[in-house]
């Protein structure tokens, strides 16, 4: 019989065994769950497709911890882009690493101003910027910088610059949009919650267009979000006269006034709702447009941030230890990819359709293109993969409607597309 010792020897050893294994479960297990979160799938990585100038686009690396989400991106989109009349400047890589917080809160002090240059970044790591164009009305002309009153609307006196997916470059390359990205998701669907879109540098998400017109029931229907500013006939500010004899209404971003409750979205141009992605809730963005899908102020994020914004959010060198996201774990490939889940831009189209197959997607999809008769017009060659984009080059096709079918394991979905 072993003695009182032996027992407890192997007592011991079985408790330091089980120990271990609930560690390692708790720590794979909390990866796993780490690897799903929105913050951390809703990037578009690549690291071979190019974009403009042959350089890698879209979202090199996805790093993260506890506390931060970090994106390495050079803010160049797959998608073509150019060209950008009277706008002297080309897109070059930035080599951003942007820093997201995981646990945004929201700022119960004084909020902070969206400044100019970048607020965040495009799910495709493109840079987002406000609604400003960088000048102010001094009195007697138009002064660079952000000014107390009276800043120019960049839709308004950069608009003529911008290219078919509504962004342009800046000084130094940064290619970046100060409105909605129409070439980055589907903004004419308004029958589906519109996709994340991409962070603001609060942590908080951007979504598209629309949203569920109840904000606490997913079961309720889809709307488009509406702002709640609107031209003002106040020709007075601090900054003094408004320049009105010259610039009408709507020149300047003062023009619009927020009226709490006339709109669905608050001053920061979003709200506390459900989505698909946070059905629990979260607070979130939506862009802006109208029902001509036109660009509606303040267009992204409103004069200020909802959160709590760290002072530096470029360059940043990322905190140890962190993970590299991958696209999945052993236990999630193990999950069946049972659903065909994808994004599309842009529609209406041109030249190419851009399709982006979800990381959750099923493995080998047949993509088909069909006609108003419903004759197959284009096929995509490969056996379509989850992660992977793919290009459909329809610039010999006449304009007019197509489906745009997915097959794979008996399941089938459709989009409707609109060659222009």
């Amino acid at each position: 019989m072993p003695s009182k010792d032996e027992l407890l020897k192997k007592q011991t050893k079985k408790m330091r065994k089980t120990l271990l294994f609930s560690a390692l479960f708790l720590l794979f297990s909390g990866n796993i769950q780490a690897q799903t979160q929105p913050d951390i799938t809703s990037w578009l990585r690549n690291t071979t497709l190019t974009g403009y100038g042959g350089y890698i686009s879209n979202v090199q690396l996805v790093q993260y911890n506890a506390t931060y989400v970090y994106v390495s991106t050079n803010c160049i989109p797959e998608y073509a882009i150019g060209p950008w009349p009277s706008n002297p400047n080309v897109p070059s890589p930035q080599n951003f690493v942007c820093e997201f917080p995981r646990n945004p809160v929201q700022n119960t002090g004084t909020p902070t101003n969206v400044g100019l240059g970048n607020i965040g970044l495009w799910s495709n790591g493109v840079s987002i910027f406000n609604s400003e164009d960088g000048f102010h009305w001094s009195g007697t002309g138009w002064a660079m910088g952000p000014g107390a009153s009276w800043n120019r609307n960049a839709l308004i006196f950069e608009g003529i610059s911008f290219d078919s997916c509504l962004g342009h470059p800046a000084p130094g390359g940064n290619y970046h949009n100060h409105v909605n990205p129409k070439c980055l998701y589907n903004d004419a669907d308004s029958t589906h919650h519109s996709p994340i879109i991409g962070y603001a540098f609060d942590g908080f998400p951007i979504y598209g267009a629309y949203g569920y017109s109840n904000p606490t029931s997913a079961s309720s229907s889809i709307t488009r979000m509406k702002t709640s500013y609107a031209l003002t006939t106040d020709t007075t500010r601090a900054g003094g006269p408004h320049p009105i004899s010259t610039y009408p209404l709507g020149d300047c971003i003062d023009d619009y006034i927020y009226t709490a409750g006339s709109g669905d979205l608050d001053a920061h141009n979003g709200r506390f709702c459900v989505t698909p992605d946070y059905p629990s809730g979260t607070y979130a963005y939506f862009v802006t447009i109208d029902a001509s899908l036109n660009p509606v102020y303040p267009f992204v994020i409103g004069p200020t941030y909802y959160g709590v914004v760290g002072s530096t959010n470029t360059h940043i060198t990322p905190a140890a230890p962190d993970t590299t996201y991958t696209g999945g774990t052993t236990a999630t490939s193990e999950l069946p990819n049972t659903t065909i889940k994808y994004v599309i831009a842009p529609n209406p189209v041109e030249d190419h359709i851009y399709i982006y197959m979800d990381i959750a997607n099923m493995n080998n999809v047949k993509g088909s293109l069909y006609n108003a008769e419903g004759r197959v017009v284009k096929t995509i060659n490969d056996l379509m993969q989850p992660s992977i984009a793919y290009a459909l080059d329809v610039t010999d096709l006449p304009s007019g409607m197509y489906i745009l079918s997915f097959e794979g394991s008996g399941k089938t979905v459709t989009e409707k597309i609109i060659k222009k």
